[in-house]
């Protein structure tokens, strides 16, 4: 992919005096605490808030249709269409705006760990803790890949510079506009660094899939005997903690391509929830936040500066962010062979899904496509409890092309490499959110381990009479009971009415993909109303 020429107002933004350029860790913590922006935790990590946008602002995000890309895009909800005069109006005021700053943040980096696959970026910040959370979750070049390094796509981020909707064209005051013409992502009026993140990972899924390569929303990690496992899921569905395994070298924690050489990682970095964080339960995590992270939205204790992960006052979706290196059992480059087995994560707030759950080939499609999970609070503006939603192939908000398009892709390597695929439930258990419980972290990873280490591919299964499952009757560490979900129920009656209520919705749901081949759509739930 050859580079293309930034843009005069591009060229002249970097060029300024107050802008500092690939700054180190310590250096940018020095002037996030020099601008007020942030606090020193005890840990050593900046702790730093996020204001009212305390996550993604999905209907503030827009795609310029022109001509290089508009028979690409899957236009629609997701990918809204803002044209090119309103994109090039608000470039040149936030850039204007821009250059007035006393100072300016500028790093240069990579997205994708592939060296033959990777994008050169740049990231142009307002606030020194964005350039640091850039750093930390796009991949550092070495300083002789500074010397060569030029970028192919820039993120511009403004968040003080509010748009005016009747006049940009925009829904609100925030804006996160994608221009692949001009490869210029443009950021505004929020506060909330995972825009920056997934912006770049919505890039990625546009400019992979047309090299061959199947870009994923999932976590990854290898065993000892190089064995590759996939977790795909929304946010906080568990993709990052069940990544983290300390018998399990970690390849990345959200954001995948699958090439014809095997599995690498988009990022640098990994963007970690806290909530309940805690040095037991995931200590990985827990250790990896230290100097140099960044710590969102986190509570902490003013004398001591001691976080709080338990107190969500502020949000549910608190987050750090720290270098895939904080973590000690990595694989460095963060590229593997291809997966041997692949696990679909969905936090199923109605606690009628099994624990965990085989699937074949079409089941694989069928729930791949229709994505589903319960929306946790805190992910999105607005979510302030789980809410039950499809997101094809489990990352719909960053799909820029037609969810079949990926789909195609996996269902090839699937086939081509004999992957094992299961169904996880880490959701309610015992009834639905409200009464029953969450799944227990070591229930869910004993089920896991027993996937990965081949343990449930021979041993005796119930089939489920609603949803069609074939769930295992028996895994070590796991009673018996859990893995039925309807045996946890106390009112088997209410059971049957959720699990049918949840059948009806995935049907409702794959009505959509009317161009599913015939043997996918009928994998779906048993119960039809």
């Amino acid at each position: 992919m050859k580079s293309v020429e930034q843009s005069s107002l591009l060229q002249e933004l970097t060029s300024l005096k107050n802008v500092q350029l690939n700054l180190s860790v310590p250096r940018l913590v020095e002037r996030i605490l020099d601008r007020n922006e942030g606090t020193l935790m005890e840990t050593g990590a900046i702790q730093a808030a996020t204001g009212k946008y305390t996550g993604r602002s999905p209907k503030d995000r827009f795609v310029v249709r022109d001509e290089t890309c508009e028979n690409l895009i899957d236009w629609g909800s997701v990918n809204q269409e803002i044209d090119e005069a309103s994109f090039d109006n608000l470039y040149e005021k936030v850039v204007n705006y821009l250059k007035e700053q006393n100072e300016l943040f500028h790093f240069n980096g990579f997205a994708g760990a592939d060296k033959k696959y990777r994008l050169p970026i740049q990231v142009i910040n307002e606030y020194a803790w964005h350039n640091l959370f850039a750093r930390q979750m796009f991949i550092t070049p070495t300083e002789d890949e500074l010397q060569s390094h030029n970028p192919e796509f820039t993120v511009v981020s403004a968040p003080s510079y509010k748009a005016d909707p009747a006049v940009d064209g925009t829904n609100s005051e925030a804006f996160v506009l994608i221009s692949f013409k001009k490869r210029i992502i443009l950021i505004g009026g929020t506060e909330y660094a995972g825009e920056i993140k997934k912006s770049i990972f919505s890039v990625m899924n546009y400019l992979l899939p047309q090299r061959e390569v199947l870009s994923m929303h999932c976590s990854a990690n290898v065993g000892q005997e190089g064995d590759v496992a996939l977790f795909f899921g929304l946010s906080g569905t568990g993709k990052t903690t069940l990544s983290a395994d300390p018998y399990r070298k970690l390849i990345g924690d959200d954001e995948h391509g699958w090439s014809p050489n095997g599995v690498f990682n988009i990022e640098g970095g990994c963007y970690a929830k806290c909530i309940n964080l805690s040095q037991e339960k995931e200590p990985q995590i827990y250790n990896a936040i230290r100097f140099g992270s960044v710590l969102e939205n986190v509570i902490f204790d003013e004398d001591t500066r001691n976080p709080d992960y338990d107190d969500t006052s502020l949000t549910e979706n608190t987050r750090a962010a720290y270098p895939i290196e904080n973590i000690d059992n990595i694989v460095t480059p963060s590229v593997a062979g291809h997966p041997n087995t692949i696990i679909f994560l969905t936090a199923d707030a109605s606690g009628t899904l099994p624990p965990i759950s085989k699937l074949t080939k079409e089941q694989a499609m069928y729930h791949f496509l229709s994505g589903y999970t319960s929306k946790l609070a805190g992910t999105e503006r607005g979510v302030t409890e789980p809410q039950a939603t499809f997101s094809a192939c489990f990352g719909s908000p960053f799909l820029p092309l037609a969810p079949s398009t990926y789909a195609k892709m996996l269902g090839e390597k699937i086939d081509q490499f004999n992957s094992n695929v299961f169904l996880v439930n880490t959701g309610w258990t015992g009834g639905s959110y409200g009464i029953g419980n969450r799944m227990k972290l070591s229930y869910t990873r004993a089920m896991i381990h027993a996937a990965l280490e081949g343990e449930l591919n021979t041993v005796e299964t119930t089939k489920d009479d609603i949803f069609g499952l074939e769930a295992p009757m028996h895994v070590p560490g796991v009673p018996d009971d859990v893995l039925v979900p309807k045996n946890t129920w106390e009112d088997k009656e209410a059971y049957d009415t959720e699990a049918k209520k949840l059948a009806v919705k995935f049907h409702e749901n794959f009505k959509k993909f009317t161009k599913a081949d015939k043997e996918i759509s009928q994998a779906g739930p048993l119960y039809k109303a």
